[in-house]
């Protein structure tokens, strides 16, 4: 997980990414109390780099966008580089929470899936689609 002191330090790792991300959020105006602090947090993380940028779609409305990205619900983030991973983060990234889309930030934008040889062998090895969910909680 992401380890920042500070948030020149933050700033410099997303300013030096190779790769463009794009953060492309999920929300809708009624039913989402928590859309606004997402909206909030994203243009925060894109704020400090040129290399990651936001769109916006609203989950009602925009149902081509929404069938693409496989998006339910809101608020929900899909961290997209130059093809889409299937990365999403759903809920409001805040607190100790935001270094779980800052990782996926990182990841994407550096393209290094910081797994072992092991591993990606065995992924290579999968002959049908696998869902993994991370769960993050408060402290």
């Amino acid at each position: 997980m992401a380890d920042f002191h500070n948030r020149s330090e933050l700033e410099a790792r997303l300013t030096s990414l190779p790769h463009l991300v794009r953060l492309v959020l999920f929300t809708q105006t009624f039913g989402c109390d928590t859309c606004l602090s997402a909206r909030q947090v994203v243009a925060q993380i894109a704020g400090l780099s040129e290399q990651v940028t936001v769109d916006e779609y609203n989950l009602l409305l925009d149902k081509e966008t929404v069938a693409e990205y496989d998006v339910d619900h809101t608020p929900a983030i899909a961290v997209v580089g130059e093809t889409d991973l299937g990365i999403r983060y759903y809920g409001v990234p805040s607190g100790y929470e935001v270094a779980s889309l800052v990782d996926a930030v990182l990841l994407v934008g550096e393209r290094k899936l910081g797994l072992s040889e092991k591993s990606l062998v065995a992924a290579a090895a999968l002959d049908r689609p696998l869902d993994i969910k991370v769960f993050v909680t408060p402290t």
